[in-house]
């Protein structure tokens, strides 16, 4: 981000963790006071006082009131859940608890899931969400490409289990003529209604490539560079018409002062609710991705979560890739504790029954053959 990490010292790690951690705490901004009393931090408040001022101009630390304390930046936050988070022991009652509710073994995946979001939000306290794609299943009915200028497309598609319309915005890196999109049209209700995400293979597209060229008369590598680039972007609408996301413990939103300004939790609701832009964010993560995914602050792809974190985990059972987990709160959250939730539920929901003693067809890999 424009910062070298290493030149931190230790000094400044320690103030900067604990800083992190009483701002997560109180939500508050924090002094060199309350760091001296209470941060266990072996310094002099003048000392503390002028590590902390050096780390605000480093970009770690921001100050909100000129006679305030400091609060950690978006920087800070990364380089703290980078750097500097402790591992969080789970409590015996905790560890009980989530064997207790993912005793699910013989379940459906649904149910897995299910529980998984509510475990989640029960122990961490925040917002959970559970992303169940199923993309093997979902087709387009009817394409409809409209040409809104040499370098823009509009492409409408219909399908998904209720007939849902979609629309994908295409900017093309080149022009294109109002009759090549019209034989465009004509090309994906010919090779695509109908077809799964799976079907979608080079052999079909050289296909699509072959009849654009010779419906519009264009040239064949322009035909070839549009299908790509129109294939690309249905795939990825199936992908997001085909996921199914819940959320749990979304009222837990109001017990932080980050979501008071009532203008705001609306706006945050109204994403969850309409589900479509948080799906989209994290249907662009790599499915095949195994690492708990940190977005803090702007990192995050949905304007209005531009002060929360999301910690995104895909799920594995038996080595299956069966859905995702997901946490949403203020970018103050208590991150070992929640890296630590995730992490135990991502183990424990891959130590679950053999795949044989599930119901046939409950496994789908995402973005996939089915499991």
């Amino acid at each position: 981000m424009g910062f070298d990490t290493y030149e931190l010292s230790d000094r400044k790690k320690s103030i900067l963790k604990a800083i992190v951690e009483a701002h997560i705490k109180l939500g508050e901004p924090v002094g060199s006071k309350y760091l001296m009393q209470e941060g266990n931090i072996p310094y002099s408040s003048a000392t503390i006082r002028n590590e902390m001022a050096e780390l605000e101009g480093l970009g770690y630390l921001e100050q909100p009131h000129t006679s305030a304390g400091r609060i950690p930046s978006e920087l800070g936050y990364r380089f703290y859940v980078d750097t500097l988070v402790n591992q969080y022991d789970s409590t015996t009652r905790e560890a009980g608890e989530l064997k207790k509710l993912l005793s699910v073994k013989q379940a459906e995946i649904d149910k897995i899931l299910e529980n998984a979001t509510k475990v989640a939000s029960a122990m961490t306290n925040y917002t959970a969400l559970s992303l169940r794609p199923r993309p093997s299943s979902i087709t387009i009915k009817k394409y409809e490409a409209v040409y809104m200028g040499s370098n823009d497309i509009l492409v409408v598609m219909i399908g998904g289990a209720s007939d849902s319309v979609k629309t994908r915005s295409v900017k093309l890196p080149f022009s294109v003529s109002e009759g090549l999109v019209k034989s465009l049209t004509a090309v994906l209700n010919q090779f695509l209604t109908g077809i799964s995400i799976n079907e979608m293979n080079i052999p079909l597209m050289v296909d699509m490539e072959g009849a654009l060229a010779q419906a519009s008369g264009e040239d064949k590598k322009l035909c070839a560079e549009l299908v790509s680039i129109c294939v690309k972007s249905i795939y990825e609408t199936m992908n997001e018409l085909g996921s199914e996301i819940k959320f749990e413990g979304v009222n837990r939103l109001l017990e932080y002062p980050e979501y008071k300004n009532l203008d705001k939790l609306q706006k945050m609701i109204s994403a969850i609710e309409n589900k479509d832009d948080i799906i989209k964010a994290v249907s662009n993560i790599d499915q095949s991705d195994d690492e708990t995914k940190i977005f803090i602050g702007s990192e995050n792809m949905v304007k209005i979560m531009d002060d929360s974190t999301l910690i995104y985990k895909n799920l594995k059972l038996n080595g299956k890739t069966i859905g995702a987990i997901g946490i949403i709160g203020p970018c103050r959250m208590d991150y070992s504790k929640v890296l630590a939730t995730i992490d135990r539920l991502s183990e424990e929901i891959n130590n679950l029954s053999s795949l044989d003693a599930l119901p046939e067809g409950k496994i789908f890999k995402i973005g996939d053959e089915n499991g």
